[in-house]
């Protein structure tokens, strides 16, 4: 094997958990030079977990005094216009390794500019070290994604797709996506959907939610399958939650909400709805539990 290719660093950070084996994992990459598409999605296929992002340091004219980094996201079979997820990753591997010195990183996506902002916390209880760092968690500022009723004529296979559920609302989102409505919070979290069959459905992937239990701390439970990508299950969905967010308000008629990913590794995101602007903020945590250099 020649190793005379400079190592590309990564790190796979487990996001919107606070601790480690939840939540969503992503491989995060940073990369010193432009590599080819075909490398980069070959790297994705052989992590083959939902999401591997690229990173890379842009110059920092023209964007004031916050970091801009040049980000893309790649499930293991194809390249993605958004994911959450990955980009709460890469922004906790900028801060937890100090590769940026401000709070806030600036994200060149095919989405547009994202931010990610590091919010303190408490600090560690019961610690008496002055110099303790404090706890943070990370807010992504997104696009807002419409979530509308539509007349659609597969509905026995939609239900089918999903094991027979017992569906209240059948829609869909401006980026493609089934977007259903299960009378509760324990059947989202209860469903066992036909993988294959979602895979013939028409569409992107499929979100399902319903309302949390009375008393559980959340406002709504969801889940998201997407096989046509490679991610028969994502563990927690950043990009589903800024439709999630649009929808539950109109349901609930609020803008904050905290929400819980029901998927078997499980993940809570915090959201606040800005209407005026059409953005979300998702807030979540994120645990570094793997890091190593790519030889190749």
């Amino acid at each position: 094997m020649s190793m005379t290719k400079k190592p590309v660093k990564y790190c796979v950070v487990d996001a919107f958990a606070d601790t480690a084996f939840k939540g969503n994992p992503a491989a995060v990459c940073l990369l010193e030079e432009e590599k080819d598409d075909k490398w980069l999605q070959s790297v994705a296929a052989e992590f083959n977990i939902s999401e591997t992002c690229y990173l890379t340091q842009c110059s920092n004219e023209d964007t004031n005094t916050n970091s801009r980094f040049s980000l893309r996201w790649f499930t293991p079979v194809d390249e993605v216009d958004l994911c959450g997820h990955a980009t709460l990753a890469a922004a906790h591997f900028l801060f937890a390794y100090g590769l940026v010195k401000t709070d806030t990183v600036e994200f060149s996506t095919r989405s547009g500019i994202l931010t990610a902002k590091r919010v303190p916390e408490a600090k560690v209880p019961n610690s008496d070290q002055d110099d303790w760092p404090t706890d943070y968690s990370i807010e992504l500022d997104f696009p807002v994604v419409q979530v509308a009723e539509t007349n659609f004529t597969d509905v026995p296979a939609i239900s089918k797709s999903l094991n027979d559920a017992s569906m209240v609302e059948i829609n869909e989102t401006s980026k493609g996506d089934h977007f259903i409505l299960l009378p509760s919070g324990e059947a989202v979290a209860e469903c066992q959907p036909q993988l294959d069959l979602i895979k013939t459905c028409p569409g992107g992937g499929m979100i399902i939610t319903g309302p949390a239990p009375q008393g559980s701390g959340f406002d709504f439970y969801s889940r998201y399958f997407c096989p046509k990508l490679g991610i028969n299950e994502d563990p927690v969905c950043g990009s589903a939650h800024c439709a999630l967010a649009h929808y539950w308000r109109k349901k609930l008629g609020k803008c904050d909400f905290v929400a819980l990913a029901a998927s078997p590794r499980g993940g809570v995101v915090k959201l606040h709805l800005d209407e005026e602007k059409q953005r979300v903020f998702l807030r979540g945590k994120a645990v570094a539990v793997m890091e190593g250099s790519l030889l190749v």
